[in-house]
């Protein structure tokens, strides 16, 4: 749980920093990119629309180096596919951090785009129940559906996902404000706090791996 509410805490200042800091781009969820493409193409704004387009295709490529990884075909070159992912999105962040806000965008939210796509590939479950870490509307409907399902079907193991999706939502609103105030505060240095994030989050997998790998006493 903690790990999941750290990555969508993650996903919801990255949005927030990239609308306001990059460009009025949303470089985790794509539904704004296709809609800002489609509108900029209407209206001939060429450049624009480029702008959009670039983060929705580097999604596209994070989303397939994923599916690669999480077929196993990485495994004999890496020992620990996953570790070696979350490192790199971690250290991705951190050199985002150090381009400037007056730079163009593409070279911000190209990367940040295709880390979003290996969350959402990667990181697809709760203890069984089904989110995604880089957008808060399946989550809030799940939240709806299992509260209906506590509140009026009366159903005991709604509970449970009622919780979960709950804190999930909560994670994914708090961090985009916490990433709306530390963009004003920070600038392009804002990226830092979600890599920090991302960072605690490789501790904490280290860690839970780990305690699995030991021997049953």
């Amino acid at each position: 749980m903690r790990f999941a509410l750290l990555i969508t805490c993650a996903s919801g200042f990255l949005d927030s920093y990239t609308f306001l800091a990059r460009g009025g781009v949303f470089a985790n969820a794509q539904t704004g990119n296709v809609i800002f493409l489609a509108l900029n193409l209407a209206q001939r704004h060429w450049a624009q629309a480029l702008g959009h387009l670039w983060p929705i295709l580097a999604f596209v490529v994070g989303v397939a180096v994923s599916m690669h990884i999480r077929a196993g075909r990485l495994d004999a070159l890496l020992v620990h596919p996953i570790r070696v992912t979350m490192l790199l999105q971690t250290l991705i962040l951190l050199v985002v951090g150090f381009v400037p806000t007056d730079a163009p965008h593409w070279i911000v939210t190209i990367p940040i785009a295709f880390i979003a796509a290996m969350q959402i590939e990667l990181f697809r479950s709760i203890g069984g129940l089904n989110y995604v870490a880089v957008a808060t509307t399946g989550n809030l409907m799940r939240l709806v559906e299992a509260g209906y399902s506590t509140l009026v079907d009366r159903a005991p193991e709604a509970r449970r996902a009622f919780g979960v999706y709950g804190a999930v939502v909560g994670a994914f609103a708090s961090g985009a404000v916490i990433g709306a105030f530390a963009t004003h505060a920070m600038g392009g240095h804002a990226a830092w706090v979600p890599a920090g994030f991302l960072a605690i989050t490789l501790v904490f997998f280290i860690i839970d791996q780990r305690k699995e790998e030991l021997p049953a006493e």
